[in-house]
């Protein structure tokens, strides 16, 4: 039988070509920052003169405003007091975070005993303030509850006044839990405009972003009635929307879904808007949906009804590189259709989430700017080009920072068609401060919700109030000098690098000097996906065809690798980690051919295919650098004078690598590289289904120089191939991954066989639980469990198989989860907008459907009518684990309830079914956390997150019991589990004394 992959039609995108302005985009991404900061300074180049004003300026406002009293509820007094550099602070930011959303008393009080016990309150000085010696009061009194009783703890008083203290950290940042209550407390401030954002983003299902679309209308229709004397948009107040609340989908992937469902209701809203006589911003969100935003903004400016529209916006962040090709963007758009737009320039609020994304995806660079100060720099060279658009883009300065203002005020020279912004809570005072001298209109971001929605927002306003770097925080902070405070960006470079922040590696350099992190992709970018597509397409004519080996290959192989093992063991180990590395390299270089290959052979999706692939190069490197720790020179030992005592590792012979489908070329390549690079020659055996991968794998190994007579590759059924490799002699080692009970028989096997004991490495399956309490935040949860038990069509040993929910959120969450599946997108995996592919082969889809014919599904995703081995995602509730016999390896998530004091019988439950693979656990407390990680007997836990996705020497991968032997694939210790360790004492006083000891000095 031969293995071939028929070739097919499969384009993952979904638009004709990338505009120019995406292929801009793409070479600002690709910018060193320095370059850019470089860009900004010529672009600024005589303003330098003026810095010096400017700065004397903000020095005096900044005094006004340390010398003005704070309100007794400011949310700056607290700050000052509890910093959240220390862990008081941090405290209360994750109570703010947690405590409103909890419905049980129990777990609000296990939250409030974690995060208030630990603290010595009485010790903490506060300013002579009466709302500071309360609250510290309050602090201690509730951290001693903790001391008595829990029952003491959640009476409803104790819980009450708590509540009450949560409500005024919100009431500093949110106008009103309605639009009608948010219109009365504007009514404090007539001097200002407002901007009213309906708290609530990132819609998990369609009746979410329903009500959310409902909600905006709602608050249109009210502004609509409002009295007023204003006779245009940019007077009166208005309103500010995030695309993400309107759609369950809105990414790149499911660009179709968003035009054709999303973009509707984005022109309704801004025609009821245009209607109202009012404005509408689209607000700013992850840098990943700027292109699709901007092509949301443009449908429209090409919608004929809004036309003569003058009210319509969108907010731009300074910190992302992208930033000035936006504006140019927004003033060629509003040229061509003129129509003016408002720009609201901020400075972004996600850097750190922006970060970590970049890092995590293994991005060639970070789509912000990594220094505060270049993001200042962006900001004030974007505010130039505004202006210099006068009549096409109406300038909006949202900035709380006093240089800021003070350089946008010297740059318009007295215009007055511009205003500034500033968010409810933030700026009052300066503000208050600039207009005594300047009369500038400032309209205020208000947010408008109840306390559920509040919590990730009022996250944000906390760490931007109260983190070091941030402007508000210091200008409050008397210990912070003046000129420190009003600091510019053109003299900080003055003193600084042009470059990226010396703290912040690029993501390729995250591992430092150990090894180079692997290249990954970034699927929001339109010009890395058309690159992809095309060499996905040039490298479909080299698949190739691999027929199936013979048992008389199978003993040539043996004879072989045995023969020549010993001469591939005393090759340096330099050179063997150089082969690696090149390895990891080649695979990279090749990534059409492999990315393809996992779509169509492996059935991946791209995400799945390039992770797969990036995993692949990380065992390479990976192992490369371990290699050179445990074998390139003796470890020397300590022990008695007179006598050197070493030991070293060796290759042991010749290894069997059996690797499984679901991950054939990141498994397979782990394996594989992970003998060779020990000393060991190589029969590489992998799954049927999926040979191709795993071929061109072997290939890549043999042209970074592995010699072809100690690497062999063994395509063929286990059935005639599996019990001959593992009983001959000759095999030293055995590396398996796969099902439990064939790692059974494989060990029952070398058991038999008679002659030396070899090592036996197994990663099987599990029965993976997640465990979520009540303090979790359950539209995370959605996420992380569509992740963790539907990505890959559930094809991971990691995959989820069975959601522990705490009682008193069950149906809260399973409510959400069932409307969050029912929007999974299942088709072929060629495509961009796939969420779920097919499971491996039509007998898999069989054993998975008979399994769920027997059980009365809670839910399931629609199954379009698809030809393949398709299988919707389903939801099956059970009463516990101990109800699940079997690991159902596809798409097939069990939920339970739980009560809250019943944790530990969770555990318990779990643990003795006897696998003990991944965890999940979704918590706030830290205490449960703690006890879930010393109780659970896993091999991988996971806190907040998805369970799947181990990343190379960051998550070594591995279980124990029923999940096999250890040692973690990817770690420290998986290595020396593939050589003989070898002894070597010699004593150096035999040929005449002990010379070292008897010329040692004092």
């Amino acid at each position: 039988m031969k293995s071939s992959v028929k070739k097919k039609r499969s384009s993952f995108l979904i638009w004709k070509d990338s505009p120019q302005l995406y292929r801009d985009f793409e070479s600002l991404l690709r910018q060193e920052e320095g370059v850019l900061i470089k860009a900004f300074l010529k672009n600024l180049k005589g303003f330098e003169a003026k810095i010096p004003s400017i700065q004397d300026q903000a020095r005096k406002w900044i005094e006004a405003v340390r010398a003005m009293p704070m309100s007794f509820f400011s949310i700056q007094r607290f700050l000052q007091a509890f910093p959240l550099s220390k862990p008081e602070g941090r405290s209360l930011m994750a109570l703010s975070e947690a405590f409103m959303r909890i419905p049980d008393a129990h777990t609000a009080a296990l939250l409030l005993e974690d995060k208030l016990s630990q603290i010595d309150w009485e010790k903490i000085k506060v300013q002579d303030d009466r709302l500071l010696k309360l609250s510290r009061w309050g602090l201690k009194t509730m951290s001693a509850l903790q001391g008595s009783s829990l029952e003491l703890l959640v009476q409803p008083i104790n819980l009450a006044i708590f509540k009450a203290f949560m409500h005024i950290l919100g009431r500093e940042f949110i106008i009103g839990r309605t639009i009608e209550t948010a219109l009365k407390q504007r009514l404090r401030t007539p001097q200002d405009r407002f901007s009213f954002d309906m708290l609530g983003e990132g819609a998990r299902t369609a009746s979410m972003a329903k009500v959310y679309k409902k909600v905006y209308s709602h608050a249109i229709e009210v502004l609509r009635r409002q009295k007023g004397s204003a006779n245009t948009p940019y007077e009166r107040d208005s309103i500010s929307i995030k695309l993400s609340a309107l759609h369950p989908h809105y990414a790149l992937s499911h660009y179709n879904e968003v035009m054709t469902e999303l973009l509707p209701d984005l022109i309704d809203l801004c025609q009821h808007a245009q209607e109202a006589g009012i404005a509408l911003t689209i607000d700013a969100e992850e840098a990943a949906r700027l292109e699709l935003s901007l092509d949301l903004i443009k449908g429209v400016l090409e919608t004929k009804a809004l036309q003569n529209w003058d009210g319509f916006g969108l907010a731009v962040q300074a910190y992302q590189t992208r930033a000035p090709a936006v504006i140019h963007w927004a003033q060629e758009l509003a040229q061509a259709k003129k129509m003016p737009l408002m720009v609201r320039l901020v400075k972004g609020a996600y850097w750190d989430t922006e970060i970590k994304i970049a890092q995590v995806g293994g991005y060639s660079n970070y789509p912000v700017f990594t220094r505060k100060a270049a993001t200042d720099l962006s900001y004030l060279a974007c505010a130039k080009h505004l202006l210099k658009a006068q009549g096409l883009l109406f300038p909006q300065f949202a900035t709380h920072n006093a240089t800021t203002v003070a350089a946008i005020l010297e740059m318009t020279e007295s215009r007055t068609d511009i205003e500034f912004q500033r968010l409810q809570g933030m700026g009052e005072e300066l503000y208050k401060t600039v207009r005594k001298t300047h009369h500038v209109p400032v309209r205020v971001y208000a947010p408008v919700g109840d306390d559920r929605n509040l919590l990730p927002y009022l996250v944000r306003r906390l760490l931007e109030n109260g983190a070091n770097s941030s402007f508000v925080h210091k200008i409050y902070n008397k210990n912070v000098s003046l000129n420190k405070v009003a600091e510019d960006p053109l003299t900080f470079f003055e003193a600084h690098a042009l470059g990226k922040h010396p703290r912040i590696p690029l993501p390729k350099d995250l591992y430092g000097s150990t090894r180079k992190n692997s290249r990954g992709y970034d699927m929001s970018n339109r010009q890395t996906l058309d690159t992809l597509k095309d060499e996905i397409e040039k490298a479909k004519g080299t698949y190739g065809v691999h027929k199936e080996n013979t048992l008389q290959d199978l003993e040539g192989a043996l004879k072989e690798a045995s023969n020549h093992w010993e001469a591939w063991d005393k090759v340096s180990v330099l050179k063997r980690a150089e082969i690696l590395k090149r390895t990891a390299d080649l695979l990279e270089e090749r990534r059409g051919l492999f990315l393809g290959l996992l779509i169509q052979e492996a059935k991946k999706t791209l995400p799945d295919a390039v992770a797969e692939l990036r995993e692949a190069a990380d065992f390479c490197r990976y192992y490369a650098e371990e290699s050179l720790k445990h074998f390139k020179a003796p470890q020397t030992l300590s022990g008695a004078t007179g006598e050197l005592n070493q030991l070293i590792l060796r290759g042991r012979g010749v290894f069997a690598c059996i690797s499984p489908w679901n991950f054939p070329l990141a498994i397979f390549m782990g394996q594989v590289t992970a003998a060779l690079v020990s000393g060991n020659a190589v029969i590489a055996k992998p799954a049927t289904p999926t040979p191709l991968i795993a071929w061109h794998g072997i290939q890549a190994l043999y042209d970074a120089g592995v010699p072809k007579e100690v690497l062999h590759f063994l395509h063929g059924p286990s059935k005639i191939f599996g019990a001959p490799l593992i009983k001959d002699l000759r095999i030293s080692g055995v590396v398996f991954t796969g099902s439990t009970s064939t790692a059974q028989g494989i060990q029952k096997i070398l058991a038999e066989r008679g002659g030396p004991i070899v090592p036996f490495i197994a990663e099987t399956g599990g029965l993976n639980a997640m465990i979520v309490d009540s303090s979790a935040l359950i539209e995370q949860v959605v996420d992380d469990v569509i992740v963790s038990a539907f990505q890959s069509a559930g094809q991971r040993c990691s995959s989820l198989r069975i959601l522990y929910i705490q009682e008193d959120i069950y149906e809260q969450v399973l409510s959400m989860l069932r409307e969050a599946m029912e929007n999974l997108t299942i088709g072929d995996p060629g495509l961009l907008s796939t969420d779920v592919g097919p499971v491996i082969n039509e007998e898999a889809r069989e054993d998975i459907e008979a399994y769920i014919k027997i059980h009365q599904p809670l839910a399931r995703t629609p199954l379009p009518k698809l030809k393949g081995s398709f299988v919707a995602p389903t939801l099956i509730e059970l009463k516990g684990i101990e109800d699940l016999s079997k690991e159902v390896f596809g798409p097939v998530l069990h939920v339970a309830s739980f009560k809250a004091k019943d944790l530990e019988k969770v555990i318990a439950a779990i643990n003795h079914k006897g696998y003990g693979l991944t965890m999940g656990l979704e918590s706030r407390i830290e205490k449960t956390i703690e006890k879930v990680r010393l109780k659970a007997r896993v091999g991988n836990l996971y806190v907040n997150r998805s369970m799947i996705g181990a990343v190379v020497g960051v998550q070594p991968f591995g279980g124990e019991g029923l999940s096999g032997t250890g040692p973690k694939a990817g770690g420290p210790y998986y290595l020396p589990r593939f050589a003989v360790e070898r002894t070597f004492s010699y004593n150096t006083m035999a040929s005449g004394g002990n010379v070292a000891l008897l010329n040692l000095e004092e």
